[in-house]
């Protein structure tokens, strides 16, 4: 469940057609989905992935499916994110399906039995409903209380979640921490990526060398060890100490609240959805496979096949930039690149690719309508569906 929209916190590749707003809003010329656009200063450094003076925005980020805490996602999810959790720009999660068997998203935190109080005792663990809104579990080791304010707690040995049902709460599992607190800023550590949003439309991101600050009036740095930029929110920037033209960065959205407790059925998975951004796969307006990424999907080929996949699904995203039906060729030419890649990387499994443009966002593409720059980077991605077997 998203802080905001429904995100992720890798470096973005926007999608590009006829004049239309750059990954910081600025403007870009038309290309084809093979070829790259023309920098606006070839002799000075740029961002892979970014027109010279650009940079990607302070990432949104988002909290787990907290519907999917319990038992219900197959072992199968959950060795494929154990293995995958150190692979960069990589997210795995549980995927649930509607009634038609269609991939949806799920929404809610905790698990309550029934309407009226009562106590129940099985061979799973027990049940306590107050009969107020109120009640605790504890089924195979995981213990849930819900207060029936909204505030509650979950606690399974690994991941923890504290919720205290006024918009704020923590999340904690060995590879992520989430704090949201409720007036649109929180953090998010994951291993060596560091995510604060101030909610006042400034926040920072650091992941090693990379280092991004916003200061939410249009000006912001970017360096990475070998490139550094400042926006000075004025129209200009300074590029390894050249001055050029650049937009004004668009301010940092602020986060949402942490959701509160209600009462929900259990939910089961019905496979695996893995998530690659495109930033680390693609160069801007690229559908080729970087070179730098083959260590990516070589990772990822080597656990579907340890996983012993029957089949697949990958699906390619874009933001809304742009016509559809370039979308639209974009989208299905960066799908088939994938699925070429993980053949020639040893995946034997049944692969199947599909284009769907900008048709499924995962966040806002514009927010009260201004640029939403970290909305467009979480729409621009790879989804890989696996069933659960």
């Amino acid at each position: 469940m998203a802080c905001t929209t429904p995100a992720g916190t890798a470096a973005p590749v926007a999608e590009s057609a006829a004049s239309a707003p750059g990954p910081t809003g600025g403007t870009r010329t038309p290309t084809t989905p093979t070829s790259a656009a023309e920098p606006a200063h070839a002799s000075v450094a740029a961002v892979p992935g970014y027109d010279v003076g650009d940079f990607p925005p302070v990432p949104l980020f988002t909290l787990p499916d907290l519907a999917l805490l319990d038992a219900s996602a197959s072992a199968f999810t959950i060795d494929v994110r154990s293995k995958l959790v150190d692979v960069p720009g990589v997210e795995v999660s549980p995927a649930h399906c509607d009634a038609t068997g269609a991939v949806s998203s799920g929404a809610g935190s905790a698990l309550l039995y029934g309407d009226g109080s009562g106590n129940y005792t099985g061979p799973d663990g027990t049940i306590q409903n107050f009969g107020d809104g109120s009640g605790t579990t504890t089924i195979d080791g995981v213990a849930i209380e819900n207060f029936g304010d909204g505030s509650g707690t979950y606690s399974d040995g690994v991941t923890s979640i504290q919720n205290f049902g006024d918009g704020s709460g923590s999340y904690t599992d060995p590879s992520l921490a989430v704090q949201v607190f409720g007036d649109g800023s929180g953090t998010s550590v994951a291993g060596t990526v560091s995510i604060q949003n101030f909610g006042d439309g400034s926040g920072t991101y650091t992941d090693g060398t990379v280092s991004i600050e916003n200061f939410g009036d249009g000006s912001g740095s970017y360096t990475d060890g070998r490139i550094s930029i400042q926006n000075f929110g004025d129209g200009t920037a300074r590029v390894d100490g050249e001055l050029v033209d650049a937009v004004p960065l668009a301010p940092v959205p602020p986060l949402g609240v942490f959701p509160p407790l209600t009462a929900l059925a259990p939910v089961e998975s019905c496979g695996t959805t893995i998530t690659l951004r495109d930033g680390v796969l693609f160069d801007f307006d690229r559908s080729e496979v970087r070179a730098d990424a083959a260590a990516v999907l070589t990772a990822l080929a080597g656990t579907l096949q340890q996983a012993g996949i029957g089949s697949a699904v990958v699906s390619g995203h874009t933001d809304a930039i742009g016509p559809d039906d370039y979308n639209q060729a974009l989208s299905e030419a960066r799908a088939d690149s994938v699925v070429a890649a993980l053949r020639s990387a040893g995946v034997t499994a049944d692969l199947a690719a599909q284009g769907l443009g900008e048709s499924r966002p995962v966040a806002a593409n514009e927010l009260d309508g201004q640029d939403n720059p970290a909305g467009r980077q979480l729409n621009r991605r790879v989804e890989i569906f696996v069933p659960a077997q």
